[in-house]
């Protein structure tokens, strides 16, 4: 600026007013300043639109979802690498190509109806379209958004769009899976159940031999009673007479027998329906409890299973079921009588050293929810051991004796029912756990 204004200075014309070109060189200054400012700022902006420039570069470059960016009229003007990738086409070639020209038939016209849209009422659109790619048709998720100047009026589009096919993949895998998870389960309750059936074979025996016995006792005296009485008929129908006839009854005590006779058939058919009761019991047991959740007895759904896991004890147990009469809950009875059957049997192991044993099942309603409590006066769980007793294979028996899964598969059915099964304190003397289901019953 010196230079300039000396320069001036030595070019002054003789007679010219110095107090003019005084000002002349000032507003020289000013001027050269405000343009040396200007070219800085000037640089700068290059600096930052650069910068910018490259950062949207990048974004290109390593976007994975597709972003394409057109003119008003849906020409191309920019577009991801991940885009280029799927079409097969190189960046530059694509650009100034119509979007549209890379959807087929109802879907160009679903993405040319879309912009449309978009142009009209400046609001995003999306939806799903087929693009075609080098893989063929592939269902893409794109949202269409308005290009808006700074008058607010459309000066282009902008697409994005994220490739379903792999999500659908990820979506199926994750199905295959949970169905695996699913099945996997099933097998694991159907082993807990057959270790549970294993520990109840002797009791089951037991059950079943002793009515069998009273059927087979009566049978053998009615084959007894049956000798007789063709005995008798015989005579009657050789012709014998009425006094050999009343002095043979009288031999063969067929009064006596004509009375045991009605007694054996009720003996026989008692100790039949015994029998049946059992085994209906036993399909009840084993039943695998994968059918439709329904209304079912609670109650009567402990009493079986209390009734099974004590006839496999070696020792006698005080079992009681107590409570309401008929607690009606909701859910697959097969899997809840497994979950209760785990539960009265755990407290029978855990009462192994105690005098005089006893379990108590109480059923009760409270609100919403049908209560089962199994509480026994053993020694309970030690409040250190408390936070792991529903961890798979957890267990505190001896080696060989439990697999660990009982409280942990019984709570993850439980949960599957909508309902909670806890260990609860202070309740007993000993270990007390609280199994709670939805309400079966309508009030």
């Amino acid at each position: 600026m010196t230079n300039i204004s000396s320069r001036l200075g030595d070019e002054l014309k003789p007679g010219f007013d110095d107090a003019a070109w005084v000002d002349v060189l000032d507003a020289v200054d000013k001027t050269y300043a405000e343009l040396v400012d200007y070219q800085e700022q000037l640089e700068a902006r290059n600096t930052e639109l650069s910068t910018l420039r490259s950062f949207l570069r990048s974004i290109m470059t390593s976007i994975s979802d597709y972003l394409v960016v057109t003119d008003k009229d849906g020409f191309i003007a920019d577009l991801s690498q991940s885009f280029c990738a799927a079409i097969g086409g190189d960046k530059d070639a694509l650009i100034g190509r119509p979007v549209v020209g890379f959807f087929e038939g109802e879907m160009r016209d679903r993405m040319s109806a879309a912009m449309s849209e978009v142009a009209r009422e400046k609001v995003e659109q999306t939806f799903e379209v087929d693009l075609e790619t080098l893989n063929g048709a592939s269902p893409v998720d794109f949202r269409v958004a308005p290009r808006l100047d700074r008058r607010k009026r459309i000066s282009g589009f902008i697409l994005t769009g994220r490739p379903l096919g792999e999500l659908r993949q990820a979506y199926r895998e994750l199905e295959s899976s949970h169905e695996e998870l699913k099945q996997a389960q099933t097998q694991l309750v159907r082993t807990e159940k057959l270790a549970s059936l294993g520990r109840l074979l002797a009791g089951v025996a037991h059950e079943l031999n002793n009515p069998i016995s009273f059927v087979y006792a009566n049978t053998h005296s009615l084959q007894k009673y049956l000798d007789r009485f063709e005995s008798y008929f015989e005579q009657v129908q050789s012709g014998a007479s009425r006094e050999e006839l009343v002095a043979l009854r009288a031999e063969l005590k067929l009064e006596r027998d004509l009375k045991n006779l009605r007694v054996a058939i009720e003996g026989a058919r008692d100790g039949a329906e015994r029998v049946r009761d059992i085994v209906e019991d036993l399909r009840r047991l084993s039943a695998e409890g994968s059918g439709e959740v329904a209304p079912f007895d609670l109650t009567q759904t402990a009493k079986i299973g209390a009734q099974w896991v004590q006839r496999g004890l070696k020792r006698q147990m005080k079992i009681t079921v107590t409570g309401e009469s008929t607690c009606m809950a909701l859910g697959r009875s097969g899997h809840v009588q497994q979950v209760i059957m785990n539960l009265v049997q755990n407290a029978a192991d855990a009462m192994e050293a105690i005098e005089a044993p006893e379990i108590q099942v109480r059923l009760s309603y409270e609100g919403e929810m049908a209560v089962m409590q199994v509480c026994d006066n053993g020694p309970g769980v030690p409040e250190d051991l408390r936070a792991a007793i529903f961890d798979p294979f957890f267990t505190t028996k001896a080696v060989g004796r439990g697999t660990g899964l009982g409280l942990s598969i019984s709570q993850k059915i439980v949960e599957e029912h909508g309902g909670t099964l806890s260990y609860v304190q202070g309740i007993s003397q000993g270990a007390c756990f609280r199994l709670a289901l939805k309400r079966g019953d309508q009030r």
